[in-house]
């Protein structure tokens, strides 16, 4: 268990994956109405387990459950690459706990808790300005690039943040 400012972050286990499936769920299908006026929509397997089971539990990354005052609000997993890069898997907050600054706290945690990254990527759906203004605005994020997926009618952007060390 690790606490920063009023959350409480701990190792995502096999017994988490249906309540933050719930709460992914939520996220991603709010996401959905606010920016495509559709009921649900989300990644593979964010709705049934799939996604949190293979990206979090299965995948070699560091994924934390986050708590807010011992309610389970969401999460977050980072991939830690060569050469301190880092790639942000993803942060998903309950709606009903969004637009109050607590995504920003999980982001300074991570930033905490890897300090010597010179380079972090994330992606994001190119949907969802509300993503892009939280990444680019808050988190200090730049965009990359822009891919479109042959047989999607969306597309993804990455986002960068360079790290500058000062040498003194």
């Amino acid at each position: 268990m690790e606490i920063y400012k009023q959350l409480v972050f701990e190792p995502v286990t096999v017994k988490d994956i249906d309540d933050l499936t719930r709460i992914m769920k939520r996220a991603f299908d709010e996401d959905t109405r606010r920016h495509l006026g559709k009921e649900q929509g989300g990644p593979p397997g964010y709705d049934n387990g799939d996604f949190i089971r293979d990206w979090y539990i299965n995948a070699k990354s560091d994924a934390y459950k986050v708590f807010l005052h011992g309610t389970l609000i969401g999460a977050v997993n980072i991939f830690c690459w060569k050469d301190n890069e880092r790639f942000l898997g993803n942060i998903f907050i309950d709606p009903s706990y969004q637009d109050k600054g607590l995504g920003f706290l999980v982001w300074q945690f991570i930033e905490n808790k890897y300090p010597n990254t010179r380079k972090w990527q994330t992606e994001t759906p190119g949907f969802s300005t509300k993503n892009h203004h939280f990444y680019i605005n808050k988190c200090g994020f730049e965009f990359a690039k822009i891919e479109k997926f042959e047989g999607e009618a969306h597309f993804t952007i990455t986002l960068e943040k360079n790290i500058i060390i000062s040498m003194q």
